[in-house]
């Protein structure tokens, strides 16, 4: 394990080897996980006083991807993310805090015009040299957000009672990233 002060500097997430995804309950009875293909994001640590570190990322929600072409579409639609009129989701941060090898990330999500504040359980994976040269460092993220806050409405009713589609999504990071500076 790599100590914190390994990740000062500044940072580019390598979208090649990074994820940023979700899972949704289906049916109330099994989980359908998606991601987003197309994405970019920079911070900047500060090992000193981590509540300085400036985190940021988008992703474009048209390029969203459960595997399904239907489902997709549905996700692109006006009923989900209407990707005609909101081209990002964002995340901007506003605190980091720093305890061995986890973290937690606050900091501002935007989806569909709708902003909110997300807290982010990050575990620090580590930082190593790749056989290129690159300086890396590794991190994996979780949060839950309830999609009805951002204006992700839509669903229909079970028979037996429920919904088809969970309230509740896990976000799920898996991200490397390489010193820019």
């Amino acid at each position: 394990m790599s100590n914190f002060a390994d990740y000062a500097g500044t940072w580019a997430i390598d979208t090649a080897h990074s994820n940023i995804g979700f899972i949704a309950r289906h049916a109330m009875i099994t989980k359908v996980r998606g991601n987003f293909e197309t994405f970019e994001g920079t911070f900047t640590i500060d090992d000193q006083t981590p509540a300085n570190s400036s985190i940021n990322f988008s992703a474009e929600l048209a390029s969203v991807n459960t595997g399904v072409a239907d489902r997709d579409g549905h996700l692109r639609s006006a009923d989900f993310f209407d990707v005609e009129n909101n081209k990002q989701m964002t995340f901007t941060s506003t605190d980091l805090t720093v305890t061995g090898a986890a973290a937690t990330l606050s900091g501002n999500l935007m989806i569909k015009g709708t902003t909110l504040p997300v807290t982010i359980d990050v575990e620090l994976n580590g930082v190593t040299t790749d056989p290129f040269g690159n300086v890396r460092a590794g991190f994996e993220g979780t949060t839950a957000i309830s999609r009805k806050d951002f204006g992700l409405i839509w669903n229909a009713p079970l028979e037996a009672g429920g919904w088809l589609v969970s309230d509740d999504i896990k976000v799920v990071l898996d991200i490397s990233a390489i010193k820019q500076a």
